[in-house]
């Protein structure tokens, strides 16, 4: 939302010092932006801006005699109304396309070196959420007879992904009996995603035509007990946490935060969450530091988004590096990524 009263001449100077802050990381006064930023002002009336710009909470000065730091709000305006993103250029993205590898040879393998891609590229901390299973859909079930009325069942997703899950429903079913029960379930439950198939053997459970065949009975029985077992937790693959320790200042609250940010990397638990959020809102989205309630994200700031179809996103990636990173450059890096990905895998 504009704050009120943000005219053109204000927009350009909070851009002007949003832009030279995440370069420098410096407090900017009028004299820097009339001198660097090519504003055709007098340092006066952009100290005056700049004292406006305070007034609606969008910059803060740190010290008396100290110019001006965006707040979360406005960088949060920069970011959403200012900021123009740079496509990346040729060689950028034949880099991305090489450390990525369209050669990987499953999606373990896609998802480590996409985390890896994110860091090395950014010098910040990628991250990479793997395809969730209940997202994907399915190309292939199949059950491998083991003991006393116990299967393997193998799951595989149309992305490549494959799933084994042991159950055990207390009947013997010979191998003749289960070619006829694989052909009947894959043709009945092909192309769906694990909530249908849920939905689709309920369904056929409940028609009364299925109590009088045995095979569609014990196909029928295989799946629920195979789909009714939870899915693994999401994994998620981290990668360049060592290049947070270079954005730290030192201090000890800092390096608290830090501490705390660390932990919440190697616990996934938040960024299942950040990156859940990322998927059901679409698109490229920026987590910035001081919005969040999360202590471990006070310091920093995460760029994500999803990948997989289009109207199915199946995962998400994410750099999470300091306040003032490159957005704009973060931005196409994980956008491009993503598409790449996504690319990636709908060839397996």
């Amino acid at each position: 939302m504009t704050p009120p009263n943000i005219n053109q001449r204000a927009r350009k100077i909070l851009q002007a010092v949003v832009s030279e802050y995440l370069q420098t990381g410096d407090a900017v006064g009028s004299r820097t932006v009339t001198r660097k930023r090519g504003i055709g002002l007098s340092p006066a009336t952009v100290r005056n801006v700049m004292a406006d710009l305070e007034d609606l909470g969008l910059l803060a000065q740190p010290h008396t005699s100290a110019g001006r730091v965006p707040t979360a709000t406005g960088l949060r305006f920069f970011i959403d109304s200012l900021l123009k993103v740079r496509s990346l250029s040729l060689q950028e993205k034949q880099e991305i396309r090489a450390r990525c590898g369209v050669q990987a040879l499953d999606l373990g393998e896609v998802v480590q070196r996409a985390s890896k891609t994110l860091s090395d590229v950014t010098q910040y901390t990628g991250i990479v959420m793997a395809p969730q299973l209940g997202l994907q859909r399915f190309k292939h079930i199949e059950f491998v007879g083991m003991r006393e009325g116990r299967f393997l069942c193998i799951l595989v997703t149309t992305e490549g992904q494959i799933e084994n899950r042991l159950i055990e429903v207390g009947v013997d079913i010979d191998e003749t009996r289960l070619t006829r029960i694989h052909n009947y379930l894959n043709e009945l439950l092909t192309g769906l995603t694990l909530k249908e198939m849920r939905q689709r053997v309920l369904e056929a459970l409940g028609e009364a035509k299925n109590s009088y065949d045995e095979m569609v009975s014990s196909a029928l029985l295989l799946s629920k007990a195979a789909l009714e077992k939870t899915a693994q937790p999401a994994k998620v693959v981290v990668s360049g946490q060592a290049n947070l320790l270079e954005s730290a200042k030192g201090s000890g609250e800092e390096w608290e935060r830090l501490r705390d940010l660390l932990q919440a990397l190697e616990d996934k638990e938040l960024l299942v969450r950040m990156l859940d959020e990322s998927m059901d809102a679409g698109g490229i989205q920026v987590f910035l530091s001081g919005e969040s309630a999360d202590q471990a994200l006070s310091d920093v700031s995460v760029v994500a988004t999803s990948y997989g179809p289009s109207d199915r996103p199946i995962g998400a990636i994410a750099v999470i590096g300091p306040r003032r990173m490159n957005y704009g450059k973060v931005m196409s890096v994980v956008d491009f990524t993503a598409d790449l990905v996504s690319r990636i895998m709908g060839d397996f």
